[in-house]
């Protein structure tokens, strides 16, 4: 009835080999990495008179969740109060392995004149200020021996307590885009 067949390790090859490439497609797919503020470490205060500049360091827990490593260039994270712009932290040139985790320590400068204006405005004895920055970092990830431009658009809000500079609650937003060339 029934005509039977040989088994052939060219085709038990190909099977496996497309089962590789299809899981490795799969796990590939670039995926948006995360952002997380850990602190906040007040450096400096500067009089600028009739009110205070402070300079600070924000640490930020930033993860790779992609199979390939990422090389990004220098930007500016701007930082935002009641929609006013409060200062910036520049962010330095790097590189990040795939899957992994690493500290980023960024040093900030805060304007106080438009604290002080929105804070007049505010409600009085709030122990809490509400902070949002924006940041778009460019950079490449090498798949082979081509590199994959890409951008990241990274929105996060911040809610601080503005005396013990304890971080409160956050929310981080970030979409990955990726040019084809």
């Amino acid at each position: 009835m029934g005509k039977e067949r040989k088994f052939s390790w060219g085709s038990a090859l190909v099977g496996a080999a497309a089962a590789t490439a299809t899981a490795l497609v799969i796990s590939s797919k670039p995926r948006d990495p995360t952002f997380h503020l850990i602190s906040i470490d007040l450096t400096s205060f500067k009089l600028n008179f009739p009110v205070l500049d402070a300079e600070m360091i924000l640490t930020v827990h930033v993860t790779n969740p992609n199979v390939v490593p990422i090389h990004y260039s220098n930007t500016d994270m701007s930082i935002f109060y009641a929609g006013s712009l409060l200062g910036s932290a520049p962010v330095q040139a790097g590189s990040q392995p795939p899957r992994s985790c690493q500290l980023l320590r960024l040093p900030a400068r805060l304007n106080g004149l438009p604290l002080a204006h929105h804070a007049e405005k505010g409600p009085r004895g709030r122990r809490e200020m509400v902070l949002d920055s924006t940041v778009d970092i460019r950079g490449a990830a090498k798949v082979l021996w081509w590199d994959h431009k890409f951008k990241v658009h990274v929105d996060s809000h911040v809610i601080v307590d503005p005396v013990f500079l304890d971080v409160i609650d956050q929310e981080n937003k970030s979409k990955l885009e990726i040019f084809v060339q």
